[in-house]
C-alpha cells in the first residue's frame, strides 16, 4: 500500500472528525498542549484513570519520577482542578489521588493522541 493511498483514505469524510478546523493560536488550545507538555503529566492523568490511587500508587506506577516532582506535579494537577486530593484521617494518614470531571476528559484526548501516535509508528 503506497502512502499515497494511506493519505487520501484518511482524507476521507468521517462524521466522528470535528467538522470545525482548531485555531493553533486559540489559548484554550495552548494551555492544553503546554499542559501536556509538561514531563510526566500525561502518565499521572493515565494512571489515574483506572480510579482513585495513594501517593506510594502513583509513585510506584511512575517508575523513574521521584517523590519530588510527581509531588510538584500532582500539586500542579490540583490547582488547575483536574485532579482531587483526599486526606483520609490515620493512623496512618493516607493521601488520595482522584481524577476531577475535567480531569477525566483527559482520556478521549489520550485516545486521540494513541491513535495519531500508533499512525506515526506505523509510518516508521
Amino acid at each position: 500500500m503506497s502512502s499515497r493511498f494511506r493519505l487520501e483514505s484518511s482524507m476521507r469524510y468521517n462524521p466522528v472528525r470535528m467538522s470545525k478546523r482548531l485555531d493553533p493560536h486559540c489559548r484554550a488550545f495552548q494551555n492544553a498542549v503546554d499542559l501536556l507538555a509538561r514531563p510526566w503529566t500525561g502518565l499521572i492523568l493515565s494512571l489515574l484513570q483506572n480510579g482513585p490511587l495513594r501517593f506510594s500508587e502513583l509513585e510506584e506506577g511512575t517508575r523513574g519520577v521521584g517523590a519530588k516532582t510527581l509531588s510538584a506535579r500532582l500539586k500542579e494537577l490540583e490547582a488547575r482542578r483536574l485532579v482531587a486530593r483526599r486526606v483520609e484521617p490515620g493512623p496512618p494518614v493516607r493521601v488520595q489521588y482522584t481524577l476531577t470531571s475535567k480531569g477525566r476528559g483527559f482520556e478521549q484526548v489520550a485516545a486521540a493522541i494513541e491513535r495519531w501516535g500508533r499512525e506515526l509508528v506505523a509510518d516508521d
